[in-house]
């Protein structure tokens, strides 16, 4: 790793240090990073942590990757940001890269993965009064409940989760929510007014919950039949993290429109986008929708050598196959700690016995012992490390849990 970062507070300091100045919308564990490379982390006093969450994914090529670092030090010598107003040298390589890699027509950049959830309601509604004839006003949007798609006002609209939504109306119309993994309840709710299906492939959230076989290519003819788009946010679950560079890709389903975030900046710079055909992005006219810093020239650098990297296939082969060892892994801890888990390549969520103790104590106990994850709800804990990670370290992170569960 890099020369340690000079600081004169130790962890327990920094973290009394935020109490006052910073608000209150994170309860992280208490750790204090100040290095990282790869799959590991350092924190100030120089203990060494296996991450195994990756920043939720914006970490799928791990720490500092040396072709991303290379990109951005580039791009930082000769031009950061010229806003939208005037066209920059590494933007359009990057969209054509990127629809390329995704077999879209079309790129929306963005910055967080926010803002792509919300530009793809924007354009959804937009195509619904334009192409499909929607009165004015009158657009709905059809989502599962368990979501997670951000947590910007409108997207907290249609959130289930009380903790997302209390104290924050009004809240946005023009959503439906049925139940995750029911297409019975899905096609109950779409109608004439309906602009879009927005769902997650896998819900990150909620616990990785992945649903049945045959569920995401019923979405797509459902939508098909019923004239609406199909939007697919796959902000976690896209660019290699399941095995393939969609997680669609699963059920061989192609959306109207993809959003993508989170890895695409390499753990380096926010950067999102909406990719789509040509007839759903082409409603967009100057003048209504945009972003200063959307498309920046640093961004479209290091967008540009993460699609490099996906283009190679390796980081898809190297989830599917160590997806592998996740799972049996896993599987071996069922009825010794574990009473039930889902994964989809290097992702799963882990139900433990609640008799062992809550998610968040699973957290710090396993953070004690030198691994890094997250828990979601109740007693389940998230696994999703970077895409680099060995055999031998995932291993190394399946025996802790199995210590921390049985000990």
């Amino acid at each position: 790793m890099t020369a340690p970062a000079r600081t004169d507070r130790g962890s327990e300091e920094l973290i009394r240090a935020e109490e006052p100045v910073l608000a209150h919308n994170y309860h992280p564990l208490p750790v204090v990073v100040a290095r990282a490379e790869g799959a590991w982390v350092e924190d100030v006093e120089g203990r060494r942590y296996l991450d195994m969450l990756a920043g939720y994914s914006a970490l799928n090529f791990g720490h500092r990757h040396p072709a991303l670092i290379e990109a951005a030090h580039r791009q930082l010598d000769r031009l950061t940001l010229t806003s939208r107003a005037f066209h920059n040298d590494r933007l359009a390589g990057f969209a054509e890269r990127l629809a390329a890699l995704t077999g879209t027509d079309m790129v929306l950049p963005m910055n967080t993965g926010a803002e792509a959830v919300e530009s793809g309601i924007k354009v959804a509604r937009k195509w619904a009064y334009d192409v499909k004839g929607v009165p004015a006003d009158r657009a709905t949007i059809v989502v599962a409940a368990d979501n997670f798609h951000g947590r910007t006002t409108t997207i907290v609209s249609f959130s289930t989760d009380e903790t997302a939504r209390g104290g924050f109306g009004p809240f946005t119309p023009g959503f439906r929510i049925v139940p995750y993994n029911d297409l019975a309840a899905l096609e109950a709710a779409v109608d004439e007014t309906t602009a879009a299906v927005l769902i997650e492939p896998i819900q990150g959230e909620a616990g990785v919950l992945i649903p049945d076989d045959g569920y995401l290519a019923g979405v797509r003819e459902l939508t098909r039949r019923k004239g609406c788009l199909f939007v697919a946010d796959e902000i976690q679950s896209g660019l290699g993290r399941t095995g393939h560079t969609l997680a669609v890709e699963h059920e061989s389903v192609v959306p109207d429109v993809v959003l993508l975030g989170k890895a695409l900046g390499g753990g380096i710079v926010p950067v999102s986008a909406v990719v789509g055909s040509r007839e759903v992005l082409g409603v967009l006219h100057p003048g209504e929708h945009g972003s200063t810093f959307g498309g920046n020239p640093l961004a479209a650098a290091v967008g540009t050598a993460v699609v490099e990297l996906l283009e190679t296939g390796e980081f898809q082969h190297r989830a599917a196959e160590l997806g592998a060892v996740l799972r049996e892994g896993l599987a071996g801890l069922v009825g010794r700690g574990v009473v039930g888990f889902r994964a989809r390549g290097l992702w799963a969520g882990v139900d433990v016995d609640p008799a062992l103790g809550s998610g968040r104590e699973i957290s710090e106990r396993l953070m004690r012992e030198g691994i890094l994850v997250k828990d979601t709800h109740g007693s389940t804990i998230r696994l999703a490390p970077p895409l680099t990670v060995t055999a031998e370290e995932l291993a190394g992170a399946l025996g802790t849990l199995e210590k921390v569960l049985t000990s």
